[in-house]
């Protein structure tokens, strides 16, 4: 499995990779450090699961999760964000996201959406 992480923080990069390897151990990993570096990283690394911050420079998550489905519509893309407005969660659902995790990320939370990421 392949595994893109789109946050513009480097902690939270890192702590979204430690976490996922505990579910995930053989999994490989790609950063992208804002939604138009995300795109990018996309394009050439074509991975199975992207998770995706919301508030980023350049380009924000929302932003970037409708370029990606609309070139790659069967592309799986999780938010993880600190953003807990509703009204967000529903607009990143509705465009295409499989789900909304708020920050921080966790196992428990992981397990939570296993199915949908594994389906």
């Amino acid at each position: 499995m392949k595994v893109l992480v789109v946050d513009d923080s480097v902690f939270s990069q890192k702590t979204t990779i430690q976490t996922l390897k505990s579910i995930y151990p053989d999994a490989v990993y790609e950063t992208a450090n804002d939604g138009v570096e995300g795109i990018e990283v996309f394009a050439t690394f074509l991975p199975d699961l992207v998770f995706m911050d919301l508030l980023m420079p350049k380009m924000s998550g929302q932003e970037a999760i409708r370029q990606l489905l609309e070139k790659y519509p069967t592309a799986k893309i999780i938010v993880l964000s600190a953003d807990v407005q509703l009204a967000v969660r529903d607009e990143v659902l509705s465009a295409g996201a499989l789900a909304f995790i708020n920050k921080p990320i966790n196992v428990a939370k992981l397990k939570e959406i296993e199915l949908l990421i594994e389906g």
